[in-house]
């Protein structure tokens, strides 16, 4: 034992010792440079078709393979939607095996295995690796494909489409590629309800049999894997994958970019911010001589927190979350440069400004070393980070293949990073950045930014939702005379039970029940003047409260920002509309129609959390709500219809509410209302 510790303080002096010798005021060297060492992969190809790369890496026992179907972009036209809807339905179970059986299997092995129509991604230990590669190949050459199962993704993607229709980023989206590409370009056509409903259970089968074989398969493996190993079992469960006939498709050139700068306005008057597109049409292919200084490029312009357009738009000005750019590249010419943003309504105008500037300096004023050197060093970091995970293994293996590359691509990658160039960066920029040939895509609230945005001086074109050419929209709401939000509001009350029983209430206590993918959910509401709790459970398990009172808001016992918090105080109290009379900033902003039924649509605006209510116009009952919420640089719009009115104690609630989860409507019960019991100071605490 004595031993023992004469060791241990003998390890401690010489520890404290060589501590002293470190001289902290010095940064320490820099390690080596990164050597970029991609193996080569092994090369095999079945009598189908299917190519087959293997690369071994014993350093983990895990392997993944990445099955990828490499067709030319395919245009679906009036059955746009097709691919989606059967790619959602692989990967499910196979003819010989269950759904809930191929899942659990895949579940039981700790192994992960997904599908989409271009194809599919497994991974699991080595000692499963043979089994998992089995599953892999039943989905994808005996998919359980039947009718019931088509049905439920095809409403889940029609539910989806419904929750996106005033979504502005969905907007930008798909105004943004119709326009750029053309509605007829692979790239620029985009999903409707009428397209998914044009698609029967037999077009989605027949397109999977079409397109989905191996005669343009690639299947690439990585991990502890030993390749005559590899060899026998693709060969075991991918013979019989049988090659159909090949399908000679012309991938269309895009829509040529605009002959002038312009701004393409989409109207969306429930956006409490603008959604920003600034873009042009490029031709970038990974294997042309700019590519490392185009991507180096985009990165100062727009890469992240250190590019221009981000210091300028959100460190500067304060006009945004965040600010990108993105310069894609694509082997058929057809991709795009995009600067992004979405900005306050207020700054619109300014925005698109400031961002033109930026696009503007990077094509005109020479980079700053430092800023190139910090840049540079910013991409090869990421770069050498993400060769950690197999499926970026699998991508270079894949690029070098199908982009013609040479076998050094990425060996050499770094180096070619390293030598761009101050001037490559100007040259870059003017090649693929248009200064006078930029559609500046803006999607918001026409009411409140386009008066702006007509003093830039930049032509302004009208589209409508959907990409098609519109007329500028109009703004002024005539209305019944005599009509204002209190009036509104004083009729609203009538309709519920009269403002003179609404002033005896103290309490309400509402309890909502609906069933959500078999689960049972339940939002139980408390109320008093100035205060509400609202509660939400799963099967029993509370998964959220939240409190307002006119003091603060919290959930789960935890503060809301000020100014989030602050946008939803009203919402506290007996009723909402209660707090809302003689609002300054709550104003009828148009007739609309819900349901077939004509409502006023009345707005609530906020920093953060925006309130649109409609009144039925002919009952005055409140018949929908929205509510927008619009944090660090993202929306969300929650939806919800009341409908079948219900009488307690002389005031009628909504008996349902429908909205939208995840692309799934929901409809809850009313199951309980209470006035003037069930509630107590104690639930606010």
């Amino acid at each position: 034992m004595k031993n023992k510790i004469v060791a241990f303080f003998a390890l401690f002096v010489i520890t404290i010792s060589a501590t002293a010798q470190i001289d902290r005021s010095q940064p320490p060297m820099a390690g080596p440079e990164p050597e970029i060492s991609i193996e080569k992969p092994q090369e095999f190809e079945l009598k189908n078709g299917l190519k087959v790369l293997v690369v071994e890496n014993h350093k983990l026992p895990r392997v993944s393979y990445s099955l990828r179907i490499d067709n030319k972009p395919i245009a679906t036209g009036d059955k746009a939607g097709v691919e989606s809807l059967i790619g959602s339905m692989l990967g499910n179970g196979t003819t010989s095996i269950s759904k809930d059986k191929f899942n659990e299997e895949v579940d039981f092995l700790g192994a992960s295995l997904n599908f989409g129509f271009s194809g599919g991604f497994a991974s699991s230990l080595t000692k499963y690796s043979e089994r998992i590669l089995e599953l892999l190949s039943d989905a994808a050459i005996n998919p359980l494909l039947v009718e019931e199962e088509f049905e439920k993704e095809k409403t889940k993607l029609l539910e989806g489409l419904k929750a996106d229709a005033k979504s502005a980023d969905a907007i930008a989206g798909r105004v943004g590629s119709a326009l750029s590409y053309g509605t007829k370009h692979p790239y620029g056509e985009f999903v409707t309800e009428e397209t998914i409903n044009n698609v029967s259970f037999g077009d989605a089968v027949a397109f999977y049999e079409k397109y989905f074989n191996p005669n343009n398969a690639y299947l690439v493996v990585i991990g502890d894997v030993e390749f005559k190993d590899v060899k026998k079992q693709v060969k075991k469960y991918f013979n019989d994958w049988t090659k159909s006939v090949d399908v000679d498709t012309t991938v269309p050139k895009p829509s040529p970019n605009v002959q002038y700068t312009q701004i393409n306005f989409i109207d969306v008057p429930d956006a409490t911010q603008s959604n920003l597109s600034i873009t042009n049409n490029v031709n970038l292919k990974m294997s042309d001589e700019d590519y490392h200084a185009a991507l180096i490029t985009n990165n100062i312009l727009g890469g992240g927190g250190e590019g221009y357009l981000f210091k300028n738009l959100r460190e500067d000005k304060g006009y945004t979350y965040g600010a990108y750019s993105r310069l894609g590249n694509d082997r058929y010419g057809a991709s795009r440069f995009n600067a992004t943003a979405k900005v306050r309504n207020e700054v619109t105008d300014s925005a698109v400004v400031e961002a033109l500037k930026e696009i503007k300096r990077i094509r005109t004023e020479p980079v700053d070393a430092q800023l190139l050197k910090d840049a540079k060093e910013k991409y090869i970091g990421n770069f050498v980070m993400a060769l950690e995970r197999p499926q970026t293994i699998a991508n270079y293996a894949l690029n070098i293949e199908l982009n013609n590359l040479p076998e050094d691509f990425y060996s050499t990658y770094l180096q070619k990073i390293k030598d761009v160039t101050v001037e490559d960066v100007k040259r870059v920029a003017n090649k693929y950045f248009q200064a006078d040939n930029l559609r500046i895509i803006v999607v918001g609230n026409g009411a409140e930014v386009l008066e702006n945005l007509e003093k830039t001086g930049i032509p302004i074109m009208y589209f409508d939702k959907y990409a098609n050419t519109a007329e500028k929209p109009k703004f002024e709401v005539k209305l019944p005379e005599g009509v204002n939000v209190n009036s509104v509001i004083a009729k609203y009350f009538e309709a519920i039970g009269g403002k003179d029983k609404v002033d005896t209430l103290n309490s309400i206590l509402l309890k909502y029940e609906a069933s959500v993918q078999g689960s049972v959910v339940v939002s139980e509401e408390k109320r008093m003047e100035g205060k509400l709790v609202q509660t939400i459970s799963m099967n029993g398990n509370p998964m959220m409260t939240v409190l307002t009172t006119q003091e603060a808001v919290s959930m789960n016992k935890n503060p809301l920002p000020e100014n989030m918090a602050n946008d939803m105080k009203p919402l506290g109290g007996l009723f909402t509309e209660l707090n809302l009379l003689n609002s300054e900033t709550a104003k009828i902003t148009g007739i609309e129609k819900v349901e077939d039924k004509e409502a006023y649509k009345v707005q609530f605006p906020g920093e953060t959390v925006s309130l649109t209510y409609f009144y039925d116009v002919e009952t005055g009952l409140k018949v929908k709500e929205v509510q927008t919420i619009s944090m660090q640089g993202q929306t969300q719009v929650q939806e919800s219809l009341l409908k079948d009115y219900q009488e307690f104690d002389g005031v009628k609630f909504p008996g349902t509410r429908e909205g939208s989860q995840k692309g799934q409507l929901v409809v809850y019960k009313l199951l309980d209302a209470k006035i003037n019991e069930g509630v107590s100071e104690a639930d606010f605490n």
